[in-house]
């Protein structure tokens, strides 16, 4: 969507200083009355009218695709944070997980939440598998449950 032309942002502004209200303004103008509003805020606190800047677009691995394929092929258990440092390029983890849903791949999920009481989840957690640690055992209670078990 493109931004109002300064044209029409001076039309705006000069009804609104002729007395106009926001909602006569927003119908005369065919624009919503939130952005009156917010074009009237913006003149008021910085005498800004114009529109601003576009912002940068997010970086693409588009360029990347066929590095990818080939790392996820070679190495399926890698985590998005190992591929990223494997692939070099300066990305965020959401734009690289975004690449390879868009790609089509699955890669590894990270080892995360409660470990098992019957096995281990992953083999590279050192706080996987056997019985659940006391930190995740739940004390206390609330005012509608009865008091939880003192620890032994």
């Amino acid at each position: 969507m493109r931004a109002y032309s300064l044209d029409l942002r001076q039309r705006v502004l000069a009804d609104c200083d002729r007395g106009l209200t926001t909602r006569a303004v927003a119908t005369k103008d065919s624009v919503s009355e939130s952005w009156v509003r917010r074009l009237k805020q913006r003149r008021r606190e910085t005498g800004e009218v114009a529109p601003r800047r576009p912002r940068p677009r997010q970086p693409t691995l588009a360029p990347h695709a066929d590095r990818l394929r080939e790392l996820v092929a070679a190495h399926p258990d890698a985590t998005l944070e190992e591929l990223l440092s494997m692939l070099g390029v300066a990305v965020g983890v959401a734009t690289l997980w975004a690449a390879v849903r868009r790609l089509g791949l699955t890669v590894k999920k990270k080892c995360s939440g409660r470990p098992s009481r019957t096995g281990r989840m992953c083999s590279r957690s050192g706080t996987t598998g056997g019985p659940p640690s006391r930190r995740w055992t739940r004390r206390g209670g609330s005012s509608w449950t009865r008091p939880g078990r003192a620890p032994p």
